[in-house]
């Protein structure tokens, strides 16, 4: 090597060696900041339904209990805010979603949309709520969808209400029936699977178009069957497709008190159908164990009980008492119309179709 060019390279040594030793003095010297962590955010976003309610006091018991907010999105019907969930399946806009109903729980499932918890709190709830062996979903509230009449018509009218789903189609009671476009509202899917249970999918049309014979009126929703046709809030129907917690609503929601509801659930055996409510927590969530903390709450006894007085449901976990409205108004049914949700998967669609070209052409 040419020695001018060794002498220049051990200078250039000594230099950068001397450098590396004044930075290493300098930063000895300087406050060292640590990078953050990455923190769980304390805030819990619940997508529901539209009906979601729930006490104040409630959700603030959650809030004190673990330091978090509760956010709630509310995404309309079941049926759409379900579908907004799927649409954003992978990146959800929500840690937990609330409010799948057995009606479209197989159609919930299918998309993957939801992960497994096994919560500790579902020792407390009955085998017969719990419908996904995996437990995507678990069981919150159930209720029943049920035939509801104005007492004081058949009274008036001496007229005994209908005890089966056969006798809506004698004359007695032509023109008496609002009920819901089962395409458009959740009470109205529920009766038609109701219809379907009792007289098979290869018959149940035949008994829609014995209802069109006498003269059954179909409506959109469930408020504009409830507070518009309904004879007990000033329509001209005496019999509507309602829920066998409506007669203790009347009570609770009464203007004037009322020690008694003005109308009855008919509660005969395979009048009404089931619906149980599921929540479960989705694929992608942000905050999972703070989703986790929330369904053990929403199990509970404290949010439980809360339930049916303000969502009029009924709680799945049999320690949380029922209010006195409901002890002294809603009757069971000791036998619901059954469908397996599997089966309501894989023909929802097709049975609302066939019942739309029947009913409504």
């Amino acid at each position: 090597m040419n020695k001018y060019i060794s002498q220049k390279f051990v200078k250039y040594l000594a230099n950068l060696l001397a450098l590396i030793t004044l930075t290493s003095m300098i930063l000895a010297c300087t406050p060292q900041v640590s990078a953050p962590t990455p923190t769980e955010s304390k805030i819990l976003t619940v997508m529901t339904h539209d009906s979601f309610a729930a006490t104040e006091s409630v959700i603030k018991k959650f809030e004190d209990q673990t330091g978090a907010t509760v956010k709630f999105i509310k995404a309309g019907d079941t049926g759409s805010a379900l579908n907004k969930a799927i649409l954003a399946k992978g990146n959800p806009i929500a840690d937990v979603f609330y409010g799948v109903d057995n009606t479209f729980l197989s159609r919930a499932l299918q998309e993957g949309i939801f992960q497994p918890y096994d919560s500790p709190m579902l020792k407390d709830i009955p085998a017969p709520f719990q419908l996904d062996a995996q437990k995507r979903l678990l069981p919150v509230d159930y209720g029943d969808v049920c035939l509801n009449y104005d007492k004081a018509y058949f009274s008036e009218h001496q007229l005994q209400p209908p005890k089966s789903l056969d006798d809506l189609t004698a004359a007695a009671y032509k023109s008496l029936l609002v009920v819901e476009n089962p395409a458009l509202s959740s009470p109205g899917l529920a009766f038609l699977l109701t219809t379907i249970s009792v007289y098979g999918s290869d018959h149940y049309l035949d008994f829609w178009k014995k209802l069109v014979s006498n003269d059954v009126k179909i409506v959109n929703d469930w408020e504009t069957a409830y507070y518009t046709e309904f004879s007990t809030h000033g329509g001209t129907r005496p019999i509507v497709v309602s829920y066998n917690s409506s007669p203790p609503a009347e009570v609770v929601f009464a203007e004037t008190p009322i020690s008694e509801p003005p109308t009855a659930a008919i509660t005969a055996n395979r009048t009404c159908f089931r619906q149980i409510e599921f929540v479960g927590i989705l694929l992608g969530a942000k905050n999972v164990h703070l989703a986790q903390k929330w369904i053990d709450f929403m199990l509970g006894v404290d949010f439980q009980s809360d339930m049916p007085l303000q969502m009029f449901v009924f709680p799945v976990n049999p320690n949380a008492p029922l209010p006195e409205q409901f002890q002294k108004f809603v009757v069971i049914p000791e036998e619901t119309a059954q469908v397996d949700a599997n089966l309501i998967g894989q023909n929802r669609d097709k049975w609302i179709q066939e019942w739309t070209n029947a009913v409504l052409h």
